[in-house]
């Protein structure tokens, strides 16, 4: 009898783990989908942010901007390079 319960015991959580297993898969593979279109809509919005008109680097003329500008950010910003200087 011992014996018995024992078996039922090991084969109720064998049960257990498939079924955890397999709603586990399933889910993943839901929230997979999911974030593989999360992605592709970041990755949309992402590269379809606005270029400057004619598509050359308009450098910021803010007085507001260029008074906490380096002198070298400024130099880049007056050759038409986009600036690599903070």
């Amino acid at each position: 009898m011992n014996r018995i319960k024992v078996a039922l015991a090991a084969g109720t959580v064998a049960v257990s783990m498939v079924t955890g297993g397999v709603i586990g898969a399933a889910l993943w593979g839901t929230s997979a989908v999911a974030a593989s279109a999360a992605t592709t809509a970041t990755t949309l919005a992402a590269s379809a942010s606005p270029a400057p008109a004619g598509g050359a680097f308009r450098p910021n003329e803010d007085a507001t901007h260029e008074a906490g500008e380096s002198a070298a950010r400024e130099a880049q910003e007056d050759a038409g390079q986009v600036p690599t200087i903070p």
